[in-house]
């Protein structure tokens, strides 16, 4: 089941991007441009080619986990094509402080979708299981909205998020969640690396979606809350510490994050 998973994923993104290239995507693909880190023109094509390419081959295998992916990668579109968005709110503190003054920005509004996209997965995927307590599930939920929340605050540079999907997913690819990631992401890491592509919110929230999906079933609920907590950390350091300053400051780091890299 998990090769499947991974050699659907692989294609349909694979099929996505080359559509995109020969502008033959509904409406075409102009308004998914923007400009990266560097000035440079990219298409967050990527993202949809991403978020499909997972989600379909679950809808067989792993029905709300592809629900969770699609409801993601909805989150992230919002975001994307800028409907509404205020530009000044930053962060996951930004967000609920507007919200708190009653604002209601795109990023609140995300929050909310991630916590039913986790919700779902937690109660359907639970339900049937000897894990399924109201605390596992609580993890489990956490672990796809902080999952898909956390991947999109790695995708600064070209390839980042998508390798660091890789290294989540590759212990886990007997999930059929994780081993659609790494179908999807071989496909896309590519075109990634060379600042052409970039996953924007859509993606990185579907490929964080898929990831916390797929931990949340391989983990009993104590490793779910495990990594739960790590998540967690790594969310609320980001309000404080750059993760660029960081990667690039840490040779290790600095040397993985700009392998492959144009």
């Amino acid at each position: 089941m998990s090769g499947i998973a991974g050699a659907g994923s692989a294609a349909l993104s694979a099929a996505v991007m080359r559509a995109e290239r020969r502008g033959r995507l509904p409406g075409g693909g102009s308004r998914w441009v923007r400009r990266n880190h560097r000035g440079d023109e990219v298409t967050l094509v990527e993202g949809l080619a991403l978020g499909g390419g997972v989600a379909a081959p679950l809808v067989l295998l792993d029905p709300p986990v592809a629900a969770a992916v699609l409801l993601a990668g909805a989150a992230g579109a919002v975001d994307d094509l800028g409907a509404g968005g205020q530009a000044d709110v930053k962060g996951l503190r930004g967000h609920l402080g507007a919200l708190r003054r009653g604002e209601l920005t795109t990023g609140a509004l995300k929050i909310a979708v991630l916590g039913a996209a986790g919700t779902v997965v937690a109660v359907a995927g639970d339900r049937h299981t000897s894990s399924g307590t109201a605390a596992a599930r609580v993890a489990t939920a956490g672990l796809v909205a902080g999952g898909a929340n956390l991947a999109n605050l790695l995708d600064l540079r070209p390839g980042r998020a998508l390798k660091a999907g890789l290294l989540v997913a590759a212990p886990l690819a007997g999930r059929p969640p994780a081993a659609a990631v790494l179908g999807a992401t071989l496909a896309l890491l590519p075109e990634d690396l060379r600042g052409r592509t970039m996953l924007g919110d859509t993606g990185a929230n579907a490929l964080g979606a898929a990831l916390g999906a797929a931990a949340a079933r391989a983990l009993p609920p104590a490793g779910r809350w495990g990594a739960l907590a790590a998540v967690t950390a790594l969310t609320l350091a980001s309000e404080r510490v750059s993760f660029t300053r960081v990667i690039e400051s840490t040779p290790v780091l600095r040397e993985l994050d700009a392998w492959g890299r144009r």
